[in-house]
């Protein structure tokens, strides 16, 4: 049996995991993201020290959004609102470890190049969020924009929803509106607008999404009942103020397994978004730390969502994911990229987590959900590499792949090959970034990447395509349209990246492009 040191070594960072000695890691140096600034509780000096070795940490990446330091898990709220993009994310202001969670806010014209803005949102003393603002949604309320979040604080156990050892915490449903033309500032409501159910086998209550159809708001709530699985508790509302309960939308099953957490059993779900796609629905959800997506069809009568095709969303390290219409109407999805090693090594870093690109949702002809990067993101190309072309000999082609070189691990890498046997690596000719191979006998686990399988089927398909977005520590893989998988690959390169592939497999490429691709600042803090 594992010691609890080894516990503790070896478990996964939750979302909602309280960290014990968190009031020591707040006497962690305090930056915070104010218009590119930094603002500091500690001396400036250390301040300094800290954000130099920020800016020079090669596993930072440089085009996706992230604090300027310390600790941001889910994106909240996004919306465009007045000619601009709006970015809100859960962000502990005093370490780059998970607790204290307020709203961080930022601002981009293209969803790509982004300033910081301050703080939108922090816990009340003495208010229904004491203990922390939890995830929810923006909306646009006749020319408001209104925040419906999740407010947690202490509370009996009788009376809470969200039970981590030695802590017992009610979320509610709470409101908060701005009237900044740049959303800059924010009032609350002083009490909660929707309160939990009272049910003793709730299993939590918390993540809020919102659509109007008509005159009438629809909030869902991600919860779930203990020993029968999650659901979306579904409110309506005229005003936002007022709600009454209008049922289940959606529920799921109980794993069978007993755990600590929750979520880790499949008893209650996170995050869940729903929203209309095409001439269907789509409900997004998280749980047993796992992203799903279900097409289906919303019966309006009775208020509830009948799933038809169901998937995985992201198979690799990417949680709690968030939607918003773009300016073009374009339904736009944001993830949270997680942490994959140990938390004293990023903590020790100082920052943890960034923003996933933004993808764009669609279905295809089997109502199927399909995934592919935005294309604003091409705006980032700098310094192009092409394969020979599949004409040219063997010796030309291979020749010309030695001659790539990637820097600053910062790359697009766009490739089409033939449904065979395919591998390659990303090497600096002593270690390995990444290592990609597909296998179409091996069905349902077709891809792998870094050593993990995921489903990539290729049967009609004439060809194979994946995108692959490299920064920093951060690989965001796109197969096929609708398989992705998001890596965190921790080793540093002592050199440029080269692309090695085979000589024989090198015969199936169809083509093979390469960016690198521009930093969104010049430091690594975003701005």
């Amino acid at each position: 049996m594992a010691t609890m040191k080894d516990r503790i070594r070896l478990r996964q960072i939750s979302r909602r995991k309280f960290l014990s000695g968190i009031s020591s890691a707040a006497a962690t140096t305090y930056i915070a993201p104010r218009l590119g600034r930094f603002s500091f509780a500690s001396s400036a000096t250390a301040a300094a020290n800290l954000a130099a070795t920020l800016a020079a940490d090669p596993l930072r990446p440089q085009y996706h959004l992230l604090p300027a330091a310390n600790w941001m898990n889910d994106p909240n709220g996004p919306i465009y609102w007045q000619g601009q993009y709006h970015m809100f994310f859960q962000y502990n202001p005093h370490a780059a470890v998970w607790g204290d969670m307020h709203w961080a806010h930022a601002v981009s014209p293209d969803m790509l190049h982004w300033k910081h803005m301050p703080m939108a949102l922090a816990p009340t003393p003495g208010g229904a969020d004491a203990d922390g603002c939890f995830t929810g949604s923006a909306v646009d309320d006749r020319g408001t924009a209104t925040f419906l979040y999740t407010g947690i604080s202490t509370a009996s156990p009788q009376r809470a929803t969200l039970k981590d050892p030695g802590h017992n915490y009610r979320e509610v449903v709470c409101l908060a509106t701005s009237e900044d033309a740049d959303l800059r500032t924010w009032k609350k409501l002083p009490q909660p607008v929707i309160e939990p159910p009272s049910d003793p086998q709730i299993a939590g209550f918390r993540d809020p999404f919102l659509w109007r159809e008509g005159a009438t708001w629809y909030l869902g709530v991600g919860s779930g009942q203990r020993m029968q699985g999650g659901r979306v508790l579904l409110y309506r509302s005229a005003d936002l103020l007022q709600w009454e309960s209008a049922g289940v939308l959606a529920f799921g099953a109980w794993n069978g397994k007993d755990t600590p957490d929750v979520v880790d059993s499949g008893e209650m779900w996170e995050c869940p978004d729903f929203f209309a796609l095409g001439k269907k629905h789509v409900l997004i959800y998280s749980t047993e730390r796992k992203v799903y997506w279900v097409s289906g069809e919303l019966d309006h009568k009775e208020m509830k969502f009948h799933a038809q095709k169901r998937g995985l969303l992201d198979s690799g390290a990417y949680y709690a994911p968030k939607t918003q219409t773009a300016a073009n109407g374009d339904r736009i999805l944001w993830g949270w990229i997680t942490e994959k090693r140990p938390e004293a090594e990023f903590n020790k870093a100082g920052w943890a987590g960034c923003m996933s690109l933004p993808r764009v949702l669609s279905l295809d002809a089997d109502d199927a959900l399909v995934m592919r990067p935005t294309p604003e993101v091409a705006k980032l190309r700098g310094k192009e590499f092409v394969l020979a072309a599949a004409a040219a000999s063997s010796a030309e082609r291979l020749k010309s792949l030695r001659a790539l070189r990637i820097d600053n691990l910062a790359a697009e890498i766009s490739l089409r090959f033939r449904p065979a046997p395919f591998s390659m690596n990303l090497t600096d000719g002593a270690q390995n970034v990444l290592s990609l191979s597909f296998d179409p006998a091996k069905i349902g686990d077709e891809l792998v990447v870094n050593g993990a399988a995921a489903s990539l089927p290729s049967e009609g398909l004439r060809e194979m395509s994946m995108t692959l977005f490299l920064d920093g520590s951060v690989i965001e893989l796109f197969a096929n349209g609708h398989a992705c998988r998001t890596v965190r690959a921790y080793q540093i390169p002592t050199q440029p990246l080269a692309i090695d592939i085979a000589e024989a497999v090198l015969a199936n490429v169809l083509s093979l492009h390469t960016w690198q691709m521009t930093p969104i600042s010049p430091d690594r803090l975003t701005t």
